[in-house]
């Protein structure tokens, strides 16, 4: 019992019981369910499990100042979800202790109510924040798909797939390819073959990444054309093993002294196991591996 003679029952308490705990509850409400957990063992256990939860987020959880657009907007599409009408007062009780409990009921029925109006503005402003970082994200991943490099190869693997030019020496001989590149490149590229696979070289060109011409050897698998920039170890740095770019796949891998990153719009799993088989076979290929 509260003060004023208003009880609550467990249905009640359980739908105010959240509302108590972020200090959104007073008055009447606030009286009748002290009233009433301290009598119950079962809402005053859900009570402390509310407290205790409250707590750890309030210790643990990362907070973020909202960007001044950003919380103008969820201020502007609060007020709109709170513009509604409100429901019609019920009809006035009868008796004065009626009366009383009506009017605890009322602001508990008036806190649900605007509770779920938070509720839905709330996951609005999720959902839209959730929209900005994944833009956020996505011009990022456009622009720059994890490091400068794999940027470039991808726009050279388009540029060179769209303008027809892709290979400059067509040959699946590697002691054809390698003598044209090396007389184009200041260092040695290894050309790997690949005996009895589904990765045919095709031939080889000269492209220019980190700002020096680089080896791009060409090969063909199925109906996809991947390109594979060759360049030696001291040009490079860290890069992840894989990245996608404009809906490209950049695996990258090092070997035989030199970085490999392979291109193409073939799945992940499938360019990374390639990029490492080649580097291995030019490992195995070159005179210092045999």
């Amino acid at each position: 019992m509260s003060e004023r003679g208003v009880s609550m029952n467990c249905a009640e308490a359980a739908a105010v019981l959240g509302a108590w705990c972020d200090g959104e509850l007073a008055g009447d409400a606030a009286a009748a369910l002290d009233a009433h957990v301290a009598g119950c063992a079962a809402c005053r256990a859900e009570q402390a499990a509310l407290v205790a939860l409250r707590d750890q987020i309030r210790a643990q959880a990362p907070r973020h100042v909202a960007p001044p657009a950003l919380r103008a907007r969820i201020d502007a599409e609060l007020g709109r979800a709170f513009a509604g009408a409100r429901a019609d007062a019920p009809a006035a009780p009868t008796t004065i202790a009626a009366q009383a409990k009506e009017a605890v009921l009322a602001r508990v029925r008036t806190w649900t109510r605007d509770r779920q109006r938070w509720f839905a503005a709330g996951a609005f402003a999720g959902a839209m924040l959730a929209v900005v970082v994944g833009a956020l994200t996505g011009v990022v991943a456009r622009h720059w798909g994890g490091d400068d490099v794999a940027v470039a190869a991808v726009e050279n693997h388009v540029a060179a797939t769209l303008g027809g030019h892709a290979i400059m020496v067509a040959s699946s001989d590697r002691h054809q390819v390698k003598p044209w590149l090396s007389a184009r490149l200041d260092y040695a590229a290894p050309v790997p073959e690949l005996a009895d696979s589904p990765f045919v070289l095709a031939g080889a060109r000269v492209d220019r990444l980190g700002g020096r011409p680089v080896a791009t050897l060409v090969y063909h698998y199925r109906l996809h054309v991947i390109d594979v920039f060759v360049r030696p170890l001291a040009d490079a740095g860290d890069a992840p093993a894989l990245t996608m770019v404009r809906g490209f796949t950049v695996a990258r891998t090092t070997g035989a002294g030199m970085e490999w990153r392979a291109v193409a719009d073939v799945e992940p799993p499938v360019l990374a196991a390639f990029v490492e088989q080649i580097a291995q076979t030019a490992a195995a290929q070159s005179p210092a591996g045999r």
